[in-house]
Parts: C-alpha cells; sequence; structure tokens
C-alpha cells in the first residue's frame, strides 16, 4: 500500500495568501528550511495506478500537477483519471472545495458521512458533478467497507470510519447555540483506519482531532503509520502570533505540545510511524531551523511535507 502526502498544511496553505506573520514571509522569500505547502490532503493506491484520495482541498489542481500519479494516464484516452474515490472526513471548506475542481464528468465515488454528504445535497453547486457519473455513497462509522469505483469494482482498499472530537464545519457554526459548534464526537469529524485488502499493514488518517481519549488511544495501538493533526504547536498559537482570536481548543484542533498535547498523549502507545499533517501557517514547527521543530522531532515525530511517500 502506497500513501502520498498530496497537502500537508492547513486551511488557508502556506504561506496563506493574506498571512504577514514571519514564517508566512519566509516561505515567500524562499527561506531554505521553510518550505510552502498546499492544503490538506492524502492519497492512498494498493496497486499504484487507481488512487483514492482523502480530501479534496482547494489545491487539487495544484496537487495533481505536482503529483505524476494522479495524471491522466498514457493510453487510457484524450481525458482520463487514476482517481477512483474521494473519501471526506468533513464538510470543512478546506476538506470539499475542490471538488469542484473535478467537475470534468470523469467517473469517480465520493466516500462521506450522512451529515457531510447533506452538505453536499444542501449546496447546489456540487451538482456540477453530475450523480449518475460521481455515485455519492453514505458511510457508517464504526462499519469497515471496501472501497469501490463510480463502476463498482474494487479499489484494494478498506476503510473504517469512526468519530473523533471535532467541530462543525466554520460555516455551518449555529451562532445561537455555540456549544454544539465544538467539541462534538456525532460525526462531524471522522478519523479513517486505512488498510489493504490483506490487512497486512494499517494507517490512520486524523487531520481534525480535539481530543484524544482511551477509545482512541487503543484504536491506534499497533498502527504501522499514524497521520494525525498537527495545525498548532500550542492552544494559544494563533492569539499569541496576533492573526486571530481562536484557542486550538475552540477551532477543534489539539496541541502538539502541553501535557494534554498530542506529542504527550500518544508517548506510550505503540505506533510505527508518527506524521504530524494539516500544519497551520503559524505553527513554529514549519521551520526546521526552530527549537519546536527539533523538539518533535526528538519526541519520535516527523513533520509531513507535501510529496512525502510511505509504503506500507
Amino acid at each position: 500500500m502506497r500513501v502520498k502526502i498530496v497537502g500537508s498544511a492547513a486551511g488557508g496553505g502556506f504561506p496563506q495568501w493574506n498571512c504577514n506573520y514571519y514564517l508566512s514571509r519566509a516561505a515567500r522569500a524562499g527561506t531554505i528550511g521553510v518550505w510552502p505547502r498546499t492544503q490538506s490532503s492524502l492519497a492512498v493506491s494498493a496497486d499504484g495506478l487507481g488512487w483514492v484520495l482523502f480530501n479534496t482541498s482547494p489545491d487539487i489542481r495544484q496537487q495533481i500537477a505536482s503529483t505524476p500519479e494522479l495524471q491522466p494516464q498514457l493510453g487510457d484516452g484524450p481525458r482520463n483519471t487514476p482517481i477512483r474515490a474521494v473519501v471526506l472526513t468533513n464538510a470543512d471548506v478546506d476538506h470539499i472545495a475542490g471538488l469542484l475542481s473535478l467537475r470534468e464528468r470523469e467517473p469517480f465515488a465520493i466516500y462521506a458521512t450522512e451529515r457531510v454528504l447533506s452538505t453536499l445535497q444542501a449546496n447546489s453547486i456540487f451538482n456540477v458533478l453530475d450523480a449518475a457519473i460521481v455515485p455519492r455513497r453514505q458511510l457508517m462509522e464504526g462499519e469497515e467497507i471496501e472501497l469501490a469505483d463510480a463502476e463498482d469494482r474494487q479499489i484494494g482498499i478498506r476503510i473504517l470510519p469512526f468519530s473523533v472530537p471535532g467541530k462543525v464545519a466554520l460555516y455551518l457554526e449555529d451562532a445561537a447555540r455555540p456549544e454544539n459548534n465544538y467539541g462534538s464526537e456525532s460525526g462531524d469529524t471522522i478519523a479513517v483506519r486505512i488498510a489493504s485488502n490483506d490487512d497486512c499493514h494499517t494507517a490512520f488518517y486524523i487531520p481534525g482531532c480535539a481530543r484524544i481519549d482511551p477509545g482512541l488511544r487503543q484504536r491506534l495501538a499497533g498502527a504501522d503509520c499514524l497521520f494525525f493533526d498537527g495545525t498548532l504547536y500550542t492552544d494559544d498559537e494563533m492569539l499569541l502570533a496576533g492573526v486571530g482570536p481562536k484557542t486550538g481548543q475552540r477551532m477543534g484542533h489539539l496541541a502538539m505540545s502541553g501535557r494534554d498535547g498530542s506529542i504527550s498523549q500518544l508517548a506510550d502507545v505503540p505506533i510505527g510511524r508518527r506524521i504530524f499533517v494539516h500544519i497551520n501557517n503559524t505553527n513554529p514547527v514549519l521551520d526546521e531551523s526552530s527549537v519546536e521543530h527539533e523538539t518533535v522531532r526528538a519526541a519520535g515525530w516527523e513533520i509531513g511535507h507535501d510529496g512525502m511517500e510511505i509504503e506500507l
């Protein structure tokens, strides 16, 4: 099973278009060790021919242009794609907006929970993806499924979706009932266990997670690879940077550092490779010369980057 990080940044990418924080300035200046990144997405294949995308960011056109495996293949006709399916982990703009760029009548299947599918259904712009060509299939939390392409041919990849503490998409927040907007465990945000059909190796993709509980620790034990929410290094990072009023918890993201951070909470869980993805433009680990970057690496974690490939 091959896994490629197509995009490793959080919403807005890195550098974000309007961000003047020192990290974004360094990336624009071409500073060595501060590399640009596109918005979060993962690609997985069992045979190197057909691929499953996990989330489709607004950067999908650029990501395909940078990833030969996702480009039209020689000998497969004047228009074709090796993308067989798309799995959505939530309804955030940076995870679903790329669907609009995949509207050129190429067949692939969309998999998502009822909550996410209802969001697509409620926004008629997504009808540019003709359901007769691009079927939408509901994921049931806690039920393993073998993914299939638009013609119901198996892809060789199995997934197990399950809820993790998270937050509803920003544009779906209910201002009158803010307590319902985050901390949710009812399908607003899912994690995905990914395996080949022989189940020899497993990976977990969790680009958004507000809290690590005993159940999640138990699920992750023994995984070959974990791609985990690396949005912020500290919970108050964006406030201290002066770029926003929200903490990581308010946004539904767990910080890397601290007693309650992901590094500490998963330190004693047996996991093969641990890779942070969905990294915000304020996170100091984006600078490879920073103390924070060195601290994360010393703790046994890797910092995901666009184009990074893992073979399981």
